[in-house]
């Protein structure tokens, strides 16, 4: 075989080897919320994934053919429409581009191996409820407002509030800067610029209870 040709081969096994991990189903727990065209927030629990699909356990059920938004702990977000039901949730056919197919992909490979390799588990985007949820929320107009955090990890939270600031507002919750990212039912989900540690996290979200 000619060393051109032995070249191309090896090329062609391995675009079929990326290939098939771009679509190879994984069992996976990935927690998260999603919303469906009306645009009301719900939490779910992915059970397998692939950068092309996944299927997931909701409380509720859209429409085949609805377009989906999830925020998936280890993913961020993604998108896509519902392609079929399934017994307790349905699966999605992901709309995503080639940048956050190859996430997604890298991000499955990881968490496929985990156990086997004893790798540590990855925090970055775990959700967690800080032992003290209540927080200061201070808007760009300076007004404060307290507020609750229904949960937070190291990208963001989620919090429950009645005053709703303006999308792409930039706030203060506690010590923290974020900026508000979207609606979700019955407040807001921001979003942190520096990714910290979760004990620093805790010290500046929350408010001092000597206060």
């Amino acid at each position: 075989m000619s060393a051109g040709l032995a070249t191309a081969t090896a090329g062609s096994r391995s675009l079929q080897v990326t290939d098939r991990r771009r679509h190879q189903r994984v069992q996976v727990n990935i927690l998260g919320r999603f919303m469906l065209e009306d645009r009301r927030e719900y939490p779910c629990q992915v059970i397998d994934m692939s950068p092309g699909g996944m299927a997931m356990i909701t409380p509720v059920t859209g429409r085949v053919g609805e377009r989906v938004i999830a925020y998936l702990d280890h993913m961020s977000r993604v998108e896509g429409r519902i392609a079929r039901l399934i017994d307790g949730g349905f699966a999605v056919q992901l709309q995503n581009t080639a940048r956050k197919r190859d996430k997604i992909a890298n991000v499955l490979t990881w968490l496929a191996n985990r156990d086997e390799l004893n790798l540590p588990e990855d925090r970055r985007h775990d959700r967690f409820v800080p032992k003290n949820p209540i927080t200061r929320m201070i808007l760009p107009d300076g007004s404060e407002h307290s507020c609750r955090i229904v949960d937070v990890s190291l990208s963001g939270a989620a919090l429950a509030t009645e005053t709703i600031p303006e999308m792409g507002d930039s706030i203060t919750l506690g010590k923290m800067r974020a900026r508000v990212v979207r609606r979700i039912e019955g407040g807001i989900a921001v979003e942190f610029a520096p990714v910290q540690n979760r004990d620093l996290l805790e010290q500046h979200i929350s408010i001092s209870e000597k206060r």
